[in-house]
């Protein structure tokens, strides 16, 4: 199943996303309520919460003061994470309830206050942030809450700052305009990407780059899109026991190389100590759970220094993210491949004259070759095989020459 982490600041609006995400058929799973269930009245959660806090935090009739602990742990740090670490371990426990009791096609919604602060971005397929100004936010909690502009200002102040927000944001809903505003960029959401991004993740379908073939100036989101990728597949194969399997996760291709033009791809490598784990059931499902689905054998082009073809077989993922194309290069971490893939890219990010020769021969090639046909998709990067074999033998010559390390 599709599982997206919703997050956003207090006051920003999440609330709202998270009501009509569940309205257009979205499984809701909201941390705030699972927090209020496990320190009900009579729970072992709320005896260590009195326990550590004092009675004070308890109200007559053994709930909890809400008001009172917030005071407490929102002024000193070291309390917060007392709290924290009662409360937490029993979200998670609940929360993994909630998502195993939904149906396997469900798009499920982590609506998650504290998303960033915990550092749970790599766990979804998609991290939704919820974005308004500052001020707008305080006039929004001292309207809404009856706090003071100062308390408003102060529970800003400790959660996580916009810019860590905007580092794990696939997905950025603007909410400083009117609320229609906002639920007309959530139903846009829900239909042009949850919803096909859940139907290829149950189909096993692969997300490919759109024909004919397009050069675009590079974009300064690709390392963001890249990294986010890279925190997923790491993340997600530590879960599945695997972790051990991987000795590094590389943004690679064109979109890696700063002022680069690419095609509009995000093309990963991962680096794997045996690639047969890469045709096993668990390591598919921990790439399904990455989002990367549609896995299948495939091969480098064989290079001299290097003739045996078994030396460069790897697997090939797709993503199924609807506006992401993303093209996964799974290798064997000590194979020539591997090696070849993050050569080219430091050699290029080390030499601008190469790269821009590179660039010069894409633009001609890609108007000579722009494969507007499935049946011609191959021929713009089979033109470019000449260039880049003798330019890996100029980037060989570079690495022994200069003794440059490779980034990994």
């Amino acid at each position: 199943m599709l599982y997206v982490g919703l997050s956003g600041g207090i006051g920003s609006g999440k609330s709202t996303v998270s009501a009509r995400l569940a309205a257009l058929g979205a499984v809701v799973i909201d941390a705030d309520a699972l927090a209020r269930e496990v320190v009900e009245p009579g729970s072992d959660g709320m005896a260590e919460i009195a326990g550590r806090f004092g009675a004070d935090v308890l109200l007559p009739d053994g709930s909890l003061n809400r008001p009172a602990l917030g005071a407490i742990v929102f002024a000193d740090e070291a309390a917060r994470r007392d709290l924290e670490a009662i409360t937490h371990p029993r979200i998670r426990e609940l929360t993994g309830e909630r998502r195993a009791q939904a149906s396997r096609d469900a798009i499920v919604v982590h609506d998650m206050p504290l998303l960033v602060e915990a550092h749970l971005a790599p766990d979804y397929h998609l991290t939704v942030i919820v974005d308004a100004a500052q001020e707008v936010r305080i006039e929004r909690v001292m309207r809404d809450r009856g706090m003071t502009h100062d308390a408003a200002l102060a529970r800003i102040s400790a959660q996580a700052t916009d810019a860590q927000r905007y580092a794990v944001a696939d997905v950025l809903l603007n909410n400083n305009g009117t609320r229609d505003q906002l639920l007309d960029q959530v139903e846009t959401l829900w239909r042009e990407r949850l919803s096909p991004y859940n139907e290829n993740l149950i189909a096993d379908r692969g997300v490919r780059r759109p024909l004919p073939t397009r050069l675009v100036d590079p974009n300064p989101d690709w390392p963001g899109i890249a990294a986010r990728s890279n925190a997923r597949l790491r993340h997600q194969l530590g879960v599945a026991g695997l972790g051990e399997q991987v000795k590094g996760i590389d943004h690679i291709g064109s979109t890696s190389v700063p002022d680069l033009p690419a095609k509009d791809v995000i093309d990963l490598q991962l680096r794997v100590e045996d690639l047969a784990v890469a045709g096993s059931a668990r390591f598919r499902e921990a790439l399904r759970a990455a989002g990367f689905v549609d896995g299948r054998p495939s091969e480098d082009t064989v290079h001299r220094w290097a003739p045996d073809p078994k030396l460069w077989t790897k697997y090939y993922f797709n993503g199924a993210d609807p506006q992401v194309v993303h093209h996964l290069h799974v290798r064997q971490a000590d194979g020539p491949g591997a090696d070849v893939a993050l050569l080219f890219r430091e050699w290029l990010r080390a030499n601008p004259a190469e790269r821009d020769a590179y660039a010069a021969e894409k633009r001609r090639l890609a108007a000579l070759y722009p494969g507007g046909t499935e049946a011609t998709r191959g021929d713009y990067p089979e033109a470019k095989e000449p260039w880049i074999t003798a330019a890996l033998l100029r980037a060989r010559e570079w690495r022994a020459g200069t003794g440059g390390q490779l980034t990994k």
